[in-house]
């Protein structure tokens, strides 16, 4: 392609190509073009800064959608969600001690848990609190702090503080995007904060994904990989990342 190209012709180009592919790999356009990659690495930097897309290793993603409140993502592929939170439900031990995420797929699993089990369910969430209260006989521990309106979870550091004076077997985190490439993330800061605080009091940690969140991403990461022990998916979604995803976490021995 046109060595000369201005810069300002390198920035449409790149933009014009992560509206097209989803993504831009910093070697392959420096190749294509016939430029250094710190040239375009350069462009991607800058174009971060106006906010135009978001830096990664090696090259630039799109900026995340803003995520929507916890109301409207109730609606969300709900019977993925059945299905994930059911499937989940059934991987937890008697006498276990479990944490609960905020979320809409830990809200459905808080009804599918059994009864006469022994459990203990930590949770910031009130409506997951609630939910667990209402449909089995398992204590329930509700980590306080300042509500967020958007996401209706306890976080801030009141909660961080209460969260260092906890103990659990098993986080059912849910994340807003999960992606073998991107990570597990989320879309508010102060969320992922609580997420890490959590699992690091936990044995292991699982992820629940509907189909809805499989390759998906927001703006904030939460945990690598290899601090999770593993992905509970939708039996139906036939998405090939969810090969990749198990892939890349480390199970542990």
């Amino acid at each position: 392609m046109r060595k000369h190209m201005l810069a300002a012709q390198r920035k449409d180009h790149l933009l014009a190509l992560l509206d097209r592919e989803g993504r831009v790999v910093a070697k392959t356009v420096a190749d294509d073009l016939g430029v250094s990659e710190d040239a375009i690495r350069r462009d991607l930097r800058e174009l971060a800064e106006e906010g135009r897309l978001l830096r990664v290793y090696g090259g630039a993603l799109p900026i995340p959608a803003a995520e929507p409140p916890v109301v409207e993502r109730r609606e969300l592929a709900t019977e993925s969600k059945e299905r994930v939170a059911r499937r989940a439900a059934a991987s937890v031990r008697p006498g276990a001690t479990i944490v609960l995420d905020a979320g809409t797929t830990t809200l459905a699993m808080a009804r599918h848990l059994p009864s006469g089990a022994d459990l203990t369910v930590i949770t910031p969430s009130p409506a997951v609190a609630l939910a667990v209260a209402e449909h089995s006989d398992a204590r329930v521990i509700l980590i306080g702090g300042e509500l967020s309106r958007h996401s209706m979870v306890a976080g801030g550091a009141l909660a961080m503080e209460a969260v260092q004076h906890l103990a659990a077997d098993v986080f059912f985190l849910g994340a807003t995007g999960v992606d073998p490439e991107r990570g597990l993330t989320t879309g508010e800061l102060d969320d992922a904060v609580t997420k890490r605080a959590i699992a690091s009091r936990c044995t292991e940690t699982v992820v629940v994904a509907s189909e809805d969140k499989i390759g998906g991403a927001a703006r904030y990461p939460v945990l690598p990989f290899d601090a999770i022990a593993a992905v509970i998916t939708d039996p139906l979604d036939t998405n090939p990342l969810i090969d990749e995803l198990t892939a890349r976490i480390t199970r542990p021995e």
